[in-house]
């Protein structure tokens, strides 16, 4: 069963904006030191057990708002499954693909086989496309989501962006940019459907 303050959590998680925000940053820190963890037992690095900790959190506050967490075990345990699982996909995904050459051919690799002058001209015109897509959907995903991905993009740190944007702290910037990014993915998906 879920201890007292994993029950304030899990109530304030249930209470919608905007005090949820404050529940969900509770939440981050108060399992940040399963990071740690995935370094010592799976011999994850640093920065993909971060990633893979902010998407068990996003996971698992998706979760608690919709009813699919129905309480049967604690909020420890529920979240340390979640996390666990994703290690090990991350680490099964990393032995899978060693030595494994894509499925598909890259467009860079096809492009290099292209005399210099037209390859040249290639790589402009995909880049140039690729960043009107992303300015397109950077556009679809709201001003406040916008600006801190184009901060991000631009070198600033979670910090600084925190300072700037007046978040805070900076985990509630990676939390807030992590999601940010998954609408940013599942706008991309969307038209990918669209055009099959």
């Amino acid at each position: 069963m879920a201890s007292f303050s994993e029950n304030l959590i899990l109530r304030g998680l249930k209470s919608g904006e905007p005090s949820r925000r404050n529940f969900e940053k509770e939440l981050y820190k108060t399992f940040f030191y399963l990071i740690k963890e995935a370094e010592k037992k799976y011999g994850i690095p640093d920065e993909d057990a971060a990633s893979i900790y902010s998407d068990t959190i996003l996971a698992v506050i998706k979760n608690i708002i919709s009813g699919k967490f129905e309480g049967r075990s604690s909020l420890k345990t529920y979240i340390y499954q979640i996390f666990s699982n994703k290690c090990v996909d991350l680490l099964r995904k990393k032995t899978t693909n060693k030595g494994r050459l894509e499925d598909t051919i890259p467009y860079d690799s096809l492009v290099y086989e292209l005399p210099d002058e037209t390859r040249n001209i290639i790589q402009k015109l995909i880049a140039k496309d690729e960043r009107q897509q992303i300015i397109e959907k950077l556009e679809e995903i709201g001003n406040k989501c916008k600006e801190l991905l184009l901060l991000f993009e631009d070198g600033y740190n979670d910090k600084e962006i925190a300072g700037y944007m007046k978040y805070q702290s900076a985990d509630v910037v990676k939390t807030t940019r992590l999601r940010c990014l998954e609408k940013l993915k599942l706008k991309f998906t969307r038209t990918q459907h669209q055009n099959e």
